[in-house]
């Protein structure tokens, strides 16, 4: 059949074999720099910890259930979010979880109480939480699918991007102003970009197409793609296919466990567990922990930066290697190395005194490891799932990540008083359980030069 003739299940593989030109590249952009402000807001509180301890004269121990409200918030978010997105529509959905983690994050810099930091953290982590899968599946739905996993692993590299952000303005910040000026920033920033955002990104062509009402849109958008508008020509607007689209968005959760799917499924949601449940403790504690060895909070925050820095540059690794190989040797490769240098930080005295290349350089390249395996994994899940349940696919996938952060968030403090070696023993632990997940995964996204 012609693309002239085709049906509705004929434009995705329009889409899918289609080009990938200088508009699909702005959108990925676009998409990407809302992600930045969701890596920011996700370790802002982190950062700001030992400062609002000094001010508000309360024990570091007093946060765990701060940083986990804001997990259970993200929890709440990414599952929400995940089905508006399939039934509303990536684009309304992204923009409104950047306008809820902006206004709470703004919000918190007035704050005064462990109440009221509590209870916006929860608001502040549905945004953060809803907004990520939304602009995974958005990012790969404007993709072909030989660029899909490079698009979605692009775009995800700007969560640890974000968090470096992060690091090296508060270390820059806080000693000068405060984390009350952090808090503004992290606030401020993603609120004016919402307004772009509503301007300029357009929704998913994949979405449009349940949507009758919303054809020349489609068409609009498909041109711009450099497809052929006249693939619709032959498209029946009353389709069924509509009808069945929203209706697995609703019953998305049964879908991800229907026999083909569940194996999958089981091995992305260990390994999302496992692999956040590292990553939060870092995000959440490791300015905490290395405070509590006698460094300073400028050397903490540095050192969290390097973290970052580390997984922006592991995330460009993985996305020029993905393409070419595939991911299933990348990422199990990834996680066993992540486990590797955990064990290895072991070896590395923690001086007050000074002296804390080293230390910072392992904890980078941690975040190497760590971070390019996180990222990638929204990749993957965004190849797992077919178009109907893909935002739900991957909100799912998250959310059960960040029950894996709660649980760090939560023992983070016990964890820290047990010293600097638990702590790293259990970002091991949780990279071995990551490897055991993604090894479980039968459908990897495949390499250049295996055949779909």
């Amino acid at each position: 059949m012609s693309p002239a003739h085709a049906g509705p299940a004929d434009i995705d593989t329009l889409l899918d074999r289609g080009v990938w030109n200088g508009y699909q590249k702005a959108l990925l952009l676009l998409t990407a720099i809302a992600v930045i402000f969701d890596g920011f807001d996700l370790q802002v509180l982190g950062l700001a910890i030992p400062s609002i301890m000094r001010e508000w004269h309360v024990t570091r121990a007093a946060f765990a259930p701060i940083a986990a409200l804001g997990l259970a918030g993200m929890v709440v978010g990414s599952s929400l979010a995940g089905y508006c997105g399939d039934r509303f529509g990536r684009r309304v959905t992204l923009i409104v979880c950047v306008l809820v983690f902006g206004l709470a994050t703004l919000a918190t810099s007035f704050c005064h109480s462990l109440l009221i930091l509590g209870i916006l953290r929860v608001i502040a982590g549905t945004g953060v939480g809803g907004a990520l899968p939304n602009a995974a599946a958005l990012t790969a739905e404007f993709a072909p699918l030989r660029r899909r996993a490079l698009a979605v692993t692009l775009t995800l590299i700007c969560v640890p991007l974000g968090g470096m952000a992060a690091g090296l303005i508060a270390s820059v910040v806080l000693p000068a102003l405060g984390w009350r000026a952090l808090y503004v920033i992290g606030g401020a920033a993603p609120l004016l970009f919402a307004m772009l955002m509503f301007a300029a990104l357009p929704e998913s062509p994949r979405f449009l197409m349940r949507l009758p009402g919303r054809r020349d849109e489609l068409v609009r958008i498909l041109g711009r793609m450099g497809c052929p508008s006249d693939a619709l020509a032959a498209t029946d607007p009353a389709s069924a296919r509509q009808g069945e689209a929203l209706k697995g968005a609703g019953s998305a959760l049964r879908s991800l466990f229907a026999p083909a799917l569940r194996r999958d499924t089981l091995g992305l949601w260990l390994a999302f567990f496992a692999c956040l449940n590292g990553i939060y403790l870092v995000f959440g504690w490791l300015p905490s922990m290395l405070t509590s060895q006698g460094l300073n909070i400028a050397t903490a925050s540095s050192a969290l930066a390097a973290y970052n820095f580390g997984g922006v540059l592991g995330v460009l690794i993985c996305a020029a290697i993905v393409t070419a190989i595939g991911s299933r040797g990348l990422l199990l490769w990834g996680a066993a190395a992540g486990a590797v240098t955990a064990l290895a930080l072991m070896l590395v005295h923690i001086a007050p005194a000074g002296g804390h290349q080293l230390l910072v350089a392992g904890i980078g390249l941690q975040g190497l490891f760590a971070n390019a395996v996180q990222t990638t994994m929204f990749a993957l899940a965004a190849h797992v799932y077919p178009t109907r349940m893909r935002a739900s696919g991957v909100a799912w996938a998250a959310s059960v990540g960040r029950v894996g952060g709660l649980v760090s968030s939560l023992g983070g403090a016990a964890i820290i008083q047990a010293g600097s070696g638990a702590y790293l023993g259990v970002l091991a632990i949780a990279m071995m359980f990551t490897f055991l997940g993604l090894a479980a995964v039968r459908n990897h996204c495949p390499g250049r030069n295996v055949a779909h």
